[in-house]
């Protein structure tokens, strides 16, 4: 659904993933004895799976994004996000991960720590008939 600002319509949404570090203790040696990622530490499932979703839903609403479709996964998370054109992807990513895990961790005696890298995709498009007609709404002058 095309959405307004003062300035601009626009039907923008980003697919992102990511997943949460490894378990255990920090740091290299915690990497070696864990091997590779097929032994990450699953545990985003029953409350952690439903506290997170619950606080991806409270930042959505604070940072005035629309949460589409939240799937926290057994071991990594899939949002889809409508966003006004004055944020950056990287912005809502920031956003998602930084402040989700810092409240989780303040609320909860359980930690969430993700990863640095993610995955965000585009999503929605305008067709050649939507770029007609927002041109032909503008014909009236810059108000």
């Amino acid at each position: 659904m095309v959405k307004s600002t003062r300035h601009a319509k626009y039907e923008l949404y980003y697919h992102i993933v990511f997943v949460p570090k490894l378990g255990g203790s920090e740091g290299s040696a915690d990497l070696a004895e864990q091997g590779s990622a097929q032994h990450r530490r699953s545990h985003l499932t029953g409350k952690t799976k439903e506290r997170l979703e619950t606080i991806f839903a409270e930042i959505c609403e604070d940072k005035d994004l629309e949460l589409v479709e939240s799937e926290v996964m057994l071991n990594h998370v899939h949002l889809f996000i409508g966003s006004p054109p004055k944020n950056a992807p990287s912005l809502i990513v920031n956003w998602v991960k930084g402040i989700s895990a810092r409240k989780y961790n303040q609320r909860y005696d359980d930690r969430v720590k993700w990863t640095r890298s993610y995955y965000v995709g585009t999503a929605g498009s305008a067709s050649k008939d939507a770029i007609e007609r927002y041109i032909a709404e503008q014909e009236g002058g810059d108000e």
